[in-house]
């Protein structure tokens, strides 16, 4: 009996070394370091108000020859030139479905609709319900004040969320001090950033980037003439008095994670060459940001 005790912990040595030499043999997972950069995340759409003065068949085409592949809907662009059905509240379902088909057809994502301004918690509810259907992730408005905690409980209800534009002074929403005020205790309830619209009403840029840090969902980006003028003249994105290296440059500072759509305010009848001329704008100023 002695012996065979003797020879247990012997044993148990041999056991627990073989074990130690099998699990030096199994592949070691690695962390990687890499990291893919902060703008990866964004996507450069646009805002189908651009392609106003055509149908949504028209403006879809025109997205998709300017290189474009996300887009940011506006209510009341009729889907061609034969129909009386407009995109919005009162789409009907075969609207629905030729619309979301016309989109696979070019490849392209809806993302985002906007400016809307729903009247009362019925609209809403319809907003939220077109949303839903064509998978959206968040929706522009400049809401009704009375109705931020109504909004915000839907946009939770529905996971999409509300991000609040700003149009020019004397709109409601035009510094962002108003739109945090709408943002505070409302998690579901963000930012659709305007800097053309901005400089327009004389603020700095990257300072209204850094107020609202953490809360940006979109971006629309445009160009204008003139600081300072609410009614300033649009042109091609790079060719104005916005300093995009600086806004661009405080997104990725931001970690920013979103759409920027091209809204083009002018030119309306031959406007994809200056789409075109944004689209490779923007491109190089993110090679820039990646150097």
């Amino acid at each position: 009996m002695k012996n065979k005790i003797f020879l247990f912990p012997i044993l148990a040595g041999f056991i627990l070394l073989a074990s130690c030499n099998d699990q030096s043999s199994q592949p070691v997972a690695t962390k990687n370091t890499e990291s893919s950069p902060v703008t990866d995340n964004w996507k450069l759409g646009v805002q189908m108000w651009t392609f106003r003065m055509f149908s949504q068949t028209e403006a879809l085409k025109k997205a998709d020859s300017g290189g474009v592949k996300f887009i940011e809907a506006y209510l009341g662009q009729p889907f061609d030139n034969n129909s009386k059905d407009t995109f919005g509240l009162n789409l009907s379902d075969s609207g629905r479905q030729k619309l979301k088909a016309l989109l696979q057809s070019h490849q392209i994502q809806m993302v985002a609709m906007g400016v809307t301004v729903p009247k009362t918690r019925e609209e809403w509810i319809k907003t939220f319900d077109l949303a839903k259907y064509f998978g959206l992730s968040y929706i522009t408005s400049e809401p009704i004040k009375t109705h931020w905690d109504l909004i915000d409980s839907l946009a939770g209800a529905y996971a999409i969320r509300v991000a609040i534009h700003d149009h020019p002074k004397p709109n409601p929403y035009w510094h962002p001090d108003s739109v945090l005020a709408a943002i505070a205790g409302r998690k579901n309830i963000g930012a659709c950033a305007d800097i053309g619209h901005w400089a327009r009403s004389g603020l700095n840029i990257v300072e209204c980037l850094k107020k609202l840090e953490g809360h940006i969902y979109g971006v629309h980006l445009k160009d204008i003439r003139e600081f300072d003028k609410a009614d300033a003249a649009d042109t091609t994105v790079g060719k104005g008095i916005i300093d995009f290296t600086a806004a661009l440059s405080e997104l990725k500072r931001q970690n920013f994670s979103g759409m920027l759509s091209i809204e083009h305010e002018s030119n309306w009848l031959n406007n994809v060459p200056d789409v075109i001329e944004t689209v490779r704008f923007y491109n190089e100023e993110l090679e820039k940001l990646k150097k």
